[in-house]
This record gives structure tokens, C-alpha cells and sequence, in this order.
């Protein structure tokens, strides 16, 4: 009798191997082949389009963050972790909303950073502003959404980041912030390297350098490509489905409601940073605020699911709270700043 026991079942292998996102696209156009087989070449023709327009800046944003990794940037990031816990901070923050690394990409980093002392202060205003912004998510918001909501953005970021640091600076002494790490966070034996060295910004004179460019750029390619494609295709669909009216009458208006809706559905609408920028180009079409949007992308970037394992995986629940509490309350006042800023410009 032969014993199937060791035989990997088929079906949650292949469900493994497949590309959510690219799966994503195609169910949606397959529910509008099969439920308004009319509207399908529409929907396809505004994706193509949609994609082709963004292909320059997205290709730019590509090549630059690829450059970037290549050269061995990151080992700067730490240089924002020295000195004094103010200037620690602050450093921290501005690094944060500009550096091209995701939350995931330093949790080495970060692990042994806390453990060798680095104030919570400082990694919580890294941690905060670093999933909302970087340079290609920069190119790509100012292609979508313009180039005043991408500064803004931008500008959110790091003071969401000063914010949640001297707040936890301030908080500092309480029993809410004390010894953050989960005891098994230890730091890896890759977190007192990987961030070391000096940059080389002449990529092309090193073979190791040149090869990480092109995997670099070949691994932002599928992804920015998939997720843009998913992303125009939920936009045509919503917003010939979506009745503007209706977008309008929720999520419309200059008062503090449509902003709290926006922050409050930011974490489980969010598919991430550049994805959700057509999405909310199209709400924006059809009436959705200004304030609304921007406190959408700020509550659902930082506590998108990536960013938010980032943290979880590292330190207390209380810890994990408070980084959520922080996101929020900036979300928020980002979208009522955003809101003022566009009444009187």
C-alpha cells in the first residue's frame, strides 16, 4: 500500500505559488466579463492606458531606487541613530519619510538597535514615518495625485514621526514604554552588519554592485508593475460602478466626518503605498475630500499590514498599541491640516 502521507497536498501548494495580486486583476475582469461582458474592453483599454501614462514616472522611480540600494545606501540609515535622543529624533524622522527601505526591509537593524540601547523614542519615529513615503512612492503620488498632496505627504510623515518620538520620549518614564522588545526579538547576527560600510555610488565599477542593480530593478518591476495593474484595473471598475453621488455624500465635504472615515478605513482598504494612489484618484474624481484621502493613505500606510508585522513582530502589545494610537491621531491631523491648506490655496 503506498503511503501518501509525505505528498505535499496540490492545492494549498499551488495557492502558495500564486501571485495574489496578479490573481487579484483577473478575477475582477473576469466578474465583469461574465456579469457586463459589454463593459470588458472598456475596463481593459482604460488599464492599458492608465498604465502607459504612469510607465515613465514608474520607470524613473524604478531606476533610482535601484541605484540607490545598489550603491549601499542604507548604511547611512544609521547615522540617524547617533548622538543625542533629541537629535536622535529628529533624525530618525526626516531619515524615516525619505529612505527607499520599507519597515520589513531594518527589522535586523532595528532588533539591534533596541537592544543595544538605541532610545524607543528614536525607532518610534523612524518606524512611523518610514512606510509612507520614499522616492519612487514620491514620483508616483505626485504623478497621481499631484505634486502639493506628494510634498504634504511627505511632510506628514516626518512630522507624524516627530510626533510619535517625542511623545514617547515624554512618556518615557512610564511602564507603558519600559523594556518594548518581546524576549524571544533578540537581534540577529546580521544586525550589527548589514548596515555597515561606506556607500559606493559609482555602482557600475563593482560586478556585485551591478548585479544587485539589476535584480534591484528587476524585483521593483514585477511588483510596482503588478500592483499598478491592480490598482487601474479596481479604478476603471469603481468608477463606472461606483455611483459619485454616493462617494460624494460619505466621504465629500470640508468637516471632520469624511476625514475620521478616511483614517478609520485606511488599515483594511489599504493594499499598499503606490496601489493606492489611483484608487484614490479615482474617489477624488467622485468626490471624495481632499482631507479624506490624504488621512487614508497616511492611517492605512503605517499600519498596513507589512509595516505593522514589522513592529509586532519586535516589541510588547502595549508598544504596538501605542505605534497604532500614534498613526491614527496623525492620520487625522493630516487631514484636517490638508483640508485647511486646500481652503485657503
Amino acid at each position: 500500500m503506498t503511503d501518501l502521507s509525505q505528498t505535499p497536498p496540490k492545492l494549498p501548494m499551488l495557492w502558495k505559488k500564486t501571485d495574489k495580486a496578479l490573481l487579484l486583476a483577473g478575477l475582477v475582469l473576469l466578474a465583469v466579463a461574465l456579469f457586463d461582458t459589454s463593459a470588458l474592453w472598456d475596463t481593459i483599454l482604460f488599464t492599458a492606458e492608465a498604465l502607459w501614462a504612469a510607465a515613465p514616472f514608474l520607470l524613473f522611480a524604478i531606476l533610482a531606487t535601484a541605484y540607490v540600494k545598489a550603491s549601499g545606501a542604507e548604511t547611512l540609515l544609521s547615522k540617524a541613530f547617533e548622538g543625542r535622543e533629541l537629535r536622535m529624533i529628529m533624525a530618525a524622522a526626516i531619515v524615516g519619510g525619505v529612505s527607499p527601505f520599507c519597515s520589513c526591509q531594518v527589522i535586523p537593524f532595528i532588533a539591534g538597535a533596541l537592544a543595544v540601547g538605541v532610545p524607543l523614542s528614536a525607532v518610534m519615529a523612524f518606524w512611523l514615518a518610514s512606510p509612507l513615503m520614499d522616492p519612487a512612492m514620491f514620483i508616483v503620488t505626485a504623478n497621481g495625485l499631484g505634486v502639493d498632496f506628494a510634498i504634504a505627504k511627505t511632510l506628514a510623515a516626518v512630522c507624524i514621526g516627530l510626533m510619535g518620538g517625542f511623545g514617547v520620549k515624554l512618556m518615557g518614564g512610564t511602564a507603558l514604554f519600559a523594556a518594548p522588545l518581546k524576549p524571544r526579538a533578540a537581534p540577529s547576527r546580521c544586525a550589527s552588519t548589514a548596515l555597515r560600510g561606506t556607500p559606493n555610488w559609482k555602482v557600475w565599477t563593482e560586478s556585485k554592485r551591478i548585479e544587485s542593480f539589476r535584480g534591484n530593478f528587476r524585483e521593483n518591476l514585477m511588483f510596482l508593475g503588478k500592483w499598478m495593474l491592480v490598482a487601474y484595473v479596481l479604478e476603471a471598475v469603481m468608477i463606472r460602478y461606483v455611483p459619485a453621488d454616493m462617494i460624494a455624500s460619505v466621504m465629500g465635504g470640508t468637516g471632520l466626518r469624511p476625514i475620521l472615515i478616511g483614517a478609520a478605513i485606511g488599515a483594511p482598504a489599504y493594499l499598499n503605498g503606490y496601489a493606492a494612489v489611483p484608487l484614490m484618484s479615482g474617489l477624488l474624481s467622485q468626490g471624495m475630500s481632499g482631507g479624506a484621502a490624504m488621512a487614508f493613505m497616511v492611517a492605512g500606510g503605517i499600519s498596513c499590514i507589512p509595516a505593522a508585522v514589522a513592529v509586532w513582530a519586535l516589541v510588547k502589545p502595549r508598544v504596538f498599541a501605542a505605534y497604532i494610537g500614534f498613526a491614527l491621531i496623525g492620520a487625522v491631523l493630516a487631514g484636517i491640516i490638508w483640508t485647511g491648506f486646500q481652503t485657503i490655496f
